[in-house]
């Protein structure tokens, strides 16, 4: 300092430097302890999920298939949170590797098979044999919550399932549609639009999830629809993986 006052700006710019410091550092610390906190609440929840579904298959009741497709719904809601709190971590490892994709597809439509038996939808799925580059697990989620909208949002008809080029799996349905407004939005954040709205269940974080997911694996994801007709959600495999990733 040149003189009395500069001294006193430079002590107040240092108090100011430390304080950001300490708050920035309690912030981390608090969003560090709540992540641990919905982790562990996550991994425990699983275990009576775990334990409903055991009786459920032991025990044949008139209510069965209902309560079993909202334990099947609980167990999907538990992966989101787990995956929404993976996605940011420093820890989130994505390995990407030449992967079949008919395998992955196939898990995903087990998954969801009593779904579609119990909603009366027919399936359409086009076997592929091709390998893409990604990673299988997180490829599996975004299967998955695709496959979940669209038997979600389809009161009667079918969803298909096929791949077309260039190297572009296409998850088809013949359900409400989205509004043409509305179709622009579906992947931000937190959006639900009309159909979410009108279905009070909706928390416009699972296509959000889709395209954080995608841009990791290097996929692009993009969504066509009409009201009343479908949707058809493209998911378009590149030869190139993007940050957060390491490869085998």
């Amino acid at each position: 300092p040149r003189g009395v006052l500069e001294a006193d700006y430079q002590a107040l710019l240092r108090a100011v430097c430390a304080d950001r410091l300490r708050l920035a550092a309690e912030n981390r610390d608090r969003l560090e302890d709540m992540t641990d906190y919905y982790t562990l609440w996550a991994h425990q929840i699983k275990t009576p999920i775990a334990a409903m579904d055991l009786i459920l298959q032991t025990q044949e009741l008139p209510e069965s298939g209902s309560l079993k497709q909202s334990l099947f719904q609980i167990q999907q809601y538990v992966e989101m949170v787990l995956c929404y709190l993976r996605l940011d971590s420093e820890t989130t490892d994505f390995v990407i590797r030449a992967c079949p994709l008919d395998p992955i597809i196939r898990t995903a439509l087990r998954e969801f098979a009593p779904s579609f038996i119990h909603k009366g939808l027919q399936l359409h799925y086009t076997p592929v044999s091709c390998s893409v580059l990604t990673d299988e697990k997180w490829l599996l989620f975004v299967l998955e919550q695709l496959l979940s909208n669209a038997v979600k949002y389809t009161p009667h008809g079918s969803v298909t399932v096929c791949l077309r080029e260039p190297q572009t799996l296409v998850i088809q349905d013949t359900g409400l549609g989205i509004a043409p407004e509305d179709l622009p939005r579906v992947f931000e954040k937190g959006f639900t639009g009309y159909n979410g709205r009108s279905d009070k269940k909706s928390s416009g974080i699972g296509l959000y999830l889709c395209r954080r997911i995608a841009e990791n694996l290097g996929c692009e994801i993009s969504a066509a629809s009409a009201v009343g007709i479908g949707t058809t959600v493209s998911l378009r495999f590149g030869s190139e993986a993007c940050k957060n990733v390491r490869y085998e």
